[in-house]
């Protein structure tokens, strides 16, 4: 029996951990290759495992053209998609308040989240911290993965007028910088920021820093985490 021969390339701690689950799970089914190094996504590599699909849980590199382009490769982004194309797509939503989603599962093309769309799942981002929300995407995404590769549909050209979101930058965590209305501001503005990787909301006092990070509503108040580290 042949085997449909995949590639995963991601760098998150929950999907590498989902990528190892899915493999063993799929063992008879898939021959799956994981790629977790910017370096081990390289032509040759890839050439050699000749895969079906390359999928992309998660990758912080931009994907070369020569491979995009002789190999189907899938992203996931955590919009409704064309509304909410570019970076930083959870905080956006977030600070939109926009909590119901969509997953879009789209083909890599030239141009930054505008490719074919093959299949987009429903997603809740209103409650939990950004680590907690991307790991119940990626248990919706790895679902995905085995639609597309079991299903293989055919992907759509993405409907409506393009909506671009500005990838967030590190200084804009301060949180003494947005006019937050009420609690609800100030608990998604910290839960948006509290995952692997991301910039944790911070209040800069003298020559340290206090990070927030771990917030949850308790009746008529928010309560956390802090920690105070020096300002480098």
């Amino acid at each position: 029996m042949n085997k449909n021969k995949i590639i995963i390339a991601t760098i998150k701690s929950w999907n590498i951990k989902n990528a190892l689950k899915f493999k063993e799970e799929y063992c008879e089914k898939y021959d799956v290759l994981i790629i977790t190094k910017k370096d081990d996504l390289n032509y040759e590599t890839i050439k050699q495992h000749d895969p079906e699909y390359i999928f992309f849980p998660h990758w912080s590199w931009i994907i070369p053209e020569i491979i995009y382009t002789n190999f189907e490769c899938v992203v996931f982004h955590i919009t409704d998609l064309p509304y909410g194309r570019g970076g930083s797509p959870l905080q956006n939503l977030i600070l939109r308040k926009v909590y119901n989603t969509k997953i879009s599962a789209i083909k890599v093309e030239q141009n930054l989240d505008a490719g074919e769309v093959y299949i987009k799942k429903d997603f809740y981002i209103g409650l939990g911290s950004a680590e907690e929300i991307f790991m119940e995407a990626s248990n919706i995404i790895f679902e995905m993965i085995n639609y597309i590769v079991d299903k293989s549909p055919e992907p759509q050209y993405q409907s409506g007028e393009p909506v671009f979101f500005k990838r967030r930058t590190p200084s804009e965590s301060d949180i003494s910088k947005p006019d937050f209305k009420n609690y609800d501001d100030i608990y998604d503005f910290i839960r948006m920021l509290d995952g692997e990787g991301y910039p944790k909301s911070f209040l800069k006092i003298g020559n340290f820093k206090i990070l927030f990070s771990d917030i949850h509503k308790k009746g008529d108040k928010l309560t956390g985490r802090f920690d105070v580290v020096e300002d480098k």
